[in-house]
């Protein structure tokens, strides 16, 4: 739920381009659920038979030779398209459909097109066992070579389980997979404790929205012009802020038997048009785009990750955010912690749950372990390793005999008005602005005080693991 934040990485795209525009041809025709396949029952999914049902131990004739126009006459028309427009592409094709399809694949070969796998059939695995998905994903891949000539470098499955990802991972094989719509640009995962974490995998998201499926959904695409609209919006988009310094990734998803009819076909060629018609546009496969996100952005492990760690590990580390209280530490570490707490902001926000729903007595206790600004303690050299910096930053460790006094005067008062030391983030501060402040919150109430003095405790901890976390 994080991802890169936000300050997304400046992708380098070659000749610096503003955009990566990426075409994925899905080739699926013959790798469809069919009772000739041993399936169970008739396709229904992506075709003009909008809402479509599956006809169990029966063939759909109709959807049959939908899907056969995909093989017949969609995918050379594309193909001519793409070609002849110099437009490169990724091919996510089905091992059985492509083991089908002898001259389609010969014409995607002699194109130059990347043929990545889209597993072995056009089917849903979502009710596939483990084990049974893995030996297909085996097949695939084995199939995918026979037919093509080399294994696949990538992975779109589509059609996922909950297993797909992990099975890919494990699989150990692949440049880079695109079971994800989470992002505008690459990124790795690390395996999160699955397979070997020093083999991190690239991901290249995919769509669903620039996406000609929407032809074939209730709420999509009801002509070519609207196809055409929201590819140019998004490609303007992404454009305009590639331009501003945001570099970032545009894929569209095609279909043979959606867009390769001719009153659709006819808006993408209006939309390559418009994207040839820019400068500073990169079209590339998604191979392309991998190789150079390991060239350019390649992984880097982070140095922590306080989501995975113990909590023994995860105390010891951040028990003494908040001043001498590793109880708030060890509380945060039972929350529900993921990738979105392993930045300063997100840690930031458990560790304040904790406290916050801390009694008043416990905050309390937490007011009272901060130091007196330029006290005794600081004096002394007995301030901890933050405090002692947080001083520093601030010019409180080299005071005129006159600051300290005045220092000292403000100190006692305020302990003896409100019962703990006066708190302020100093990192925001300079001598001057933090005295000012010193004698403007001595007004205030106790109850007043008290939430102002928390709100500043929660502000050094950010600070704090700011100096640790990205």
């Amino acid at each position: 739920m994080r991802g890169y934040g936000p300050n997304p990485p400046y992708a380098h795209w070659p000749g610096d381009a503003a955009i990566a525009v990426q075409f994925v041809v899905n080739y699926e025709e013959g790798g469809e659920n069919c009772v000739l396949h041993g399936d169970a029952a008739s396709e229904a999914f992506l075709s003009e038979i909008v809402g479509a049902q599956p006809w169990p131990d029966k063939r759909h004739w109709n959807m049959e030779s939908i899907y056969e126009y995909g093989a017949r006459a969609g995918f050379w028309r594309l193909h001519r398209m793409l070609t002849e427009a110099n437009v490169p592409a990724t091919v996510f094709g089905v091992a059985s459909a492509l083991a089908r399809g002898p001259e389609q694949v010969a014409a995607m070969k002699e194109a130059g097109w990347e043929i990545a796998t889209h597993g072995l059939r056009w089917i849903d695995y979502r009710d596939h066992s483990e084990a049974d998905e893995r030996r297909e994903l085996e097949t695939a891949i084995a199939l995918h070579e026979e037919v093509v000539g080399e294994k696949p470098s990538g992975l779109y499955l589509g059609r996922t389980s909950v297993n797909t990802i992990k099975l890919a991972l494990k699989a150990g094989c692949f440049e880079w997979i695109s079971d994800t719509y989470d992002d505008d640009l690459p990124y790795w995962i690390d395996h999160d404790g699955q397979g070997n974490p020093a083999d991190p995998q690239l991901v290249i998201p995919y769509t669903l929205d620039v996406n000609d499926m929407r032809f074939a959904t209730p709420q999509g695409f009801n002509s070519g012009d609207q196809f055409f609209a929201y590819l140019r919006d998004t490609f303007d988009t992404l454009y305009a802020e590639g331009l501003a310094g945001r570099p970032a990734m545009m894929s569209i998803g095609l279909h043979c038997r959606l867009v390769g009819r001719p009153g659709r076909a006819a808006a993408l060629q209006r939309f390559i048009d418009h994207v040839q018609s820019h400068e500073r546009v990169w079209l590339a496969t998604r191979g392309e785009i991998a190789r150079h996100w390991k060239d350019h952005h390649p992984y880097v492990a982070p140095k922590l990750r306080p989501s995975r760690m113990k909590l023994g590990e995860f105390v010891e580390a951040f028990g003494g955010i908040f001043e001498h209280s590793p109880w708030i530490a060890e509380r945060a570490h039972g929350l529900e912690l993921g990738p979105a707490h392993d930045s300063a902001a997100g840690l930031h926000n458990a560790l304040c749950r904790s406290f916050r729903t801390a009694s008043e007595e416990e905050r309390l206790g937490v007011l009272t372990a901060h130091p007196d600004l330029a006290g005794k303690l600081a004096a002394a050299r007995r301030l901890t390793e933050h405090s002692t910096q947080e001083q520093a930053s601030a010019g409180l460790d080299a005071l005129t005999d006159e600051e300290r006094s005045r220092f000292t005067v403000l100190n006692q008062a305020y302990v003896e008005r409100f019962g703990f030391p006066f708190i302020i983030a100093v990192r925001d501060h300079d001598k001057a602005s933090i005295l000012d402040a010193f004698v403007k919150r001595l007004t205030n109430t106790r109850e007043e005080e008290f939430a102002t003095a928390c709100r500043q405790v929660e502000r050094i901890a950010y600070h704090r693991l700011k100096d640790l976390l990205p």
